[in-house]
């Protein structure tokens, strides 16, 4: 299926199932593609609505209508975009979206009132991209900017969408196919509960544009291409190789079930097929991120770009005397008829205004490295050849790295925090390689310098490169069970910390153990099996950008 088609199509189901689907990502600079697509939208018998990315309340949800009331004596309310009956809502330049805007959008389609979404991203950068909250809440997203003029052909869109919509809740759903989507989207690395819920909508919506009444092979896939393919931050794999051989009473139990058991290969083949270039790259963490290169955001009353004049109550902030005019202006005619003898306007404490300012903190990457085993060095050469390519930008970026293997029965600060690339190159050029796995020893001396880091004012994260076999406890003493213990202790210790991380898992097959490490962790998980110095570097880049 080209672009082109798959775009067509996921326009036609969201049509179809504005409820289940809500809306669709059109990622694309403004071309004739785009245009087309956007054409073929208006023929949908729906209300547009065209939003701009920075929207007010008062725009959205209604207000005060001064001219009818002034006109009428009654207070009466102007009704916002968002109260009207379902609507086709048309967000161009959505990457810049508001956090309001993008919250209130997303509370919306939560609800469920029937509007749908077309999402124009038009972002040129790696680290521009549409609100995850906003991302997550719609079921597709199509990529326009390599289809050609001559692959665009007149879109088939369905007429008769009142009796399709019908059609789709009457689509009987075979047993088991809502395990077997979940299964596929954890392979994957989906993490979104609502992923599976679209691809099942999804389905329901092709098997009614297609005449049929019962999911069938080709629904699934086409669900699971259009819903997974751009969700996956890792390649999913099938599960024949790892299962035993099924009893043979199996067989009469599956020819007797009328369900649809469709193999895994087809529906990996269908993620496969559409997956978007880079995939890796643009993997995210999605949590506590501020752009790429750039540390926390921190507020202060004395330096850094200004901000709206706020009450922070800092006694060492500045009066913002405009802003506190304003805030004390709208209640003098009241306030004067208290004290009519005061010839000033009169202020309340609560009028007062600070001057407030944004500054942006240093950042620190805190690289935490396994060097035991027999795979050692291939994973340090690695770890060598990705620091330095973080490092290289790291001047431009207000980046600071350091670096800490473990192996044996301790874990070494080999880097201490720089920006020098001189100084990195000279440390990382004898590492030691080979002994025990001391996971948690690493992991407790990566947290105390992350704590020694945010008292001084950085944003420290931690990235940690291991297959997650640890086998030497805290204490230095070799028990495997002790061993998992303290990590999860340590690992304990950095989520209460509020410290940014991400897990790297090296090991050929992804280890459950290393991932649950990585939720107690609070980090995000990504399985490099075959991993070298570009996919680490281009992998933490992709996470560190939110």
């Amino acid at each position: 299926m080209t672009p082109w088609n798959r775009a067509v199509l996921a326009l036609s189901l969201a049509a179809i199932d504005p409820r289940g689907l809500n809306g669709v990502i059109i990622r694309a600079r403004p071309s004739a593609a785009r245009d087309a697509l956007m054409q073929a939208a208006r023929s949908l018998r729906l209300p547009h609505v065209r939003l701009h990315p920075v929207m007010t309340k008062q725009v959205l949800d209604g207000d005060v209508d001064v001219s009818a009331t002034l006109g009428s004596g009654t207070v009466l309310m102007q009704r916002g975009l968002l109260a009207r009956g379902p609507s086709m809502l048309v967000l161009p330049m959505a990457e810049r979206a508001s956090v309001y805007l993008s919250a209130r959008l997303g509370q919306a389609l939560d609800a469920s009132e029937g509007h749908l979404l077309l999402a124009l991203d038009e972002s040129a950068e790696n680290d521009e991209a549409l609100p995850a909250r906003l991302a997550d809440r719609c079921a597709f997203e199509v990529i326009l900017d390599d289809i050609a003029l001559g692959d665009i052909r007149p879109p088939n869109l369905p007429d008769d969408i009142a009796s399709l919509q019908k059609a789709a809740r009457r689509v009987i759903i075979p047993p088991d196919i809502i395990e077997q989507l979940v299964m596929l989207a954890v392979s994957s690395g989906i993490t979104s509960l609502r992923a599976p819920s679209f691809a099942l909508r999804a389905a329901g919506a092709h098997a009614a544009l297609n005449g049929r009444t019962t999911l069938d092979t080709d629904d699934i896939s086409a669900a699971v291409m259009l819903v997974f393919a751009h969700r996956a931050t890792q390649l999913p794999e099938t599960s024949e190789q790892n299962q035993p051989p099924p009893p043979q009473d199996q067989h009469k139990t599956q020819n007797q079930n009328d369900g649809l058991n469709i193999p895994d290969d087809l529906l990996v083949d269908a993620i496969n097929a559409s997956l978007p270039a880079g995939l890796l790259d643009r993997s995210s963490a999605g949590k506590g991120k501020t752009g790429a290169g750039s540390g926390a955001k921190r507020a202060g009353a004395r330096r850094g770009r200004p901000l709206p004049a706020g009450t922070s109550g800092n006694s060492d902030a500045s009066v913002d005397l405009l802003a506190t005019l304003r805030a004390a202006v709208p209640w003098q005619t009241l306030r004067k008829r208290g004290q009519p003898q005061s010839i000033r306007p009169v202020i309340y404490p609560s009028d007062l205004r600070n001057r407030r300012y944004e500054t942006l903190s240093d950042r620190l990457l805190i690289f935490v490295v396994d060097a035991s085993g027999s795979a050692a060095m291939a994973r340090l050469s690695e770890a060598k050849g990705a620091v330095e390519l973080l490092l290289a930008g790291a001047y431009a970026r207000r980046d600071h790295v350091a670096l800490i293997t473990f192996r044996g029965t301790k874990a070494d600060v080999l880097l201490p925090p720089t920006r020098s690339l001189v100084q990195t190159k000279r440390r990382l050029a004898e590492l030691p390689g080979g002994g025990a796995t001391p996971l948690a020893s690493g992991l407790s001396a990566a947290f105390t310098m992350a704590q020694t880091a945010s008292r001084k004012g950085m944003t420290p994260t931690v990235i940690t490169l291991t297959d997650g076999r640890a086998n030497i406890a805290l204490d230095g003493q070799p028990n495997r069970p002790r061993a998992a213990s303290d990590a999860q202790d340590i690992a304990r210790k950095l989520a209460n910390g509020g410290i940014d991380a991400l897990v790297i898992d090296t090991t050929l097959r992804p280890d459950r153990n290393l991932r649950a490490l990585a939720d107690t962790m609070r980090a995000k998980y990504i399985a490099l099996p075959r991993t070298d110095a570009q996919s680490v570097s281009a992998a933490v880049s992709a996470s560190l950008v939110g």
